[in-house]
């Protein structure tokens, strides 16, 4: 099969080599894909620079959300059947045209969803579901603030908090992205580059706060937005993208702009911050991602979200996709297709 093979760190014009690699094998309780294509998350910019600690050892081939058909099954595999139209979850290896995949990582999809909204479900909308549903329990007229929320999670937050019905502050960097955030229904769309999210939120909320905020930034994001929640609020980090300026400096400047923070300090004011990583949650609660992934799904079906395609590139592309995501010009999930 071909792969695109993660070969050294760097720029994604002199990481990668397309090449021939032996298929995958499985274990018992895992399928075999032949994918149609893979998704692009800003992990992948991370891996690609040697900041993602799971990055596996190089050469690697990198990737978790795939689409495509069931090849292969082996063991107890559930419901799922050689034949079946998936999209899945990885643990790595997504860049491929075979992938091995958990069972629990997996759901059926109908033939008639575009390759690029099913490829949005696995990662981004199992993880805003998680993050939305069962870390912040999010209820009708709660106030949530949602960091880079043109991007594939956000985009996916925003649709998830306006069903529930809570009242929504959305930021993006640049004019175009608060067009697309009005799209979809923002309540309170804000350009964080020309203008200040704090001190618009607090004005706003007042002594109130937030409810919950959701940040996939990282540093003082994150500080600000802790700042800007009430008693019983919760800050749901689920991503550092300010780390993917290759800059020491910046890098150095995002870890020490989080803060630091006392669980005493945690008890007196009643809020809480929670990291999530769904590749963790799949690793060690392959249940709970099954959970989350069948709700999206079955929300997909019965058109209770709609998985924005921001652009879908071919496999030759995969440099100008890298770089699309990495240059935040995205809105909505981004992918790369081996047929097409």
């Amino acid at each position: 099969m071909k792969a695109a093979v993660l070969t050294k760190f760097g720029k994604p014009e002199n990481a990668f080599e397309i090449k021939e690699v032996p298929n995958p094998t499985i274990n018992n309780g895992q399928v075999l894909i032949e994918t149609e294509g893979f998704g692009l998350n800003y992990a992948d910019i991370m891996a690609v620079q040697g900041d993602y600690e799971d990055c596996p050892p190089l050469p690697a081939i990198i990737g978790y959300d795939v689409v495509g058909r069931i090849k292969e099954t082996k063991g107890d595999v559930g419901d799922l059947k050689i034949g079946d139209r998936v999209t899945a979850l990885t643990r790595f290896g997504g860049y491929a045209e075979f992938v091995a995949a958990e069972s629990s990582g997996c759901a059926k999809i109908k033939e008639e969803v575009l390759t690029g909204k099913a490829m949005a479900l696995t990662t981004q909308y199992s993880t805003a579901y998680y993050c939305i549903n069962e870390v912040a329990n999010c209820k009708k007229g709660d106030k949530v603030l949602i960091q880079a929320a043109a991007g594939g999670v956000g985009t996916a937050l925003v649709q998830m908090a306006l069903k529930i019905g809570c009242e929504v502050f959305g930021t993006c960097g640049s004019a175009e992205k608060i067009e697309y955030l009005k799209e979809m229904g923002v309540h309170h769309p804000i350009n964080y580059k020309t203008q200040d999210f704090f001190e618009i939120i607090k004005k706003e909320v007042g002594d109130y706060g937030l409810d919950a905020v959701f940040d996939a930034i990282g540093g003082s994001s994150a500080k600000k937005g802790f700042k800007l929640l009430g008693s019983g609020g919760t800050l749901v980090l689920y991503g550092a993208a300010s780390m993917t300026d290759t800059n020491i400096f910046g890098k150095l400047g995002m870890v020490a702009g989080f803060g630091l923070y006392h669980p005493v300090q945690f008890m007196m004011s009643s809020k809480g911050i929670v990291g999530v990583n769904m590749l963790r949650i799949g690793d060690d609660r392959p249940h709970v991602l099954k959970r989350c992934l069948t709700a999206v799904v079955s929300m997909l079906d019965e058109n209770k979200i709609d998985p924005k395609i921001s652009k879908v590139f071919k496999i030759e592309q995969l440099v100008e996709a890298l770089n699309y995501l990495k240059d935040r010009k995205s809105m909505g999930k981004v992918s790369v297709l081996w047929k097409y």
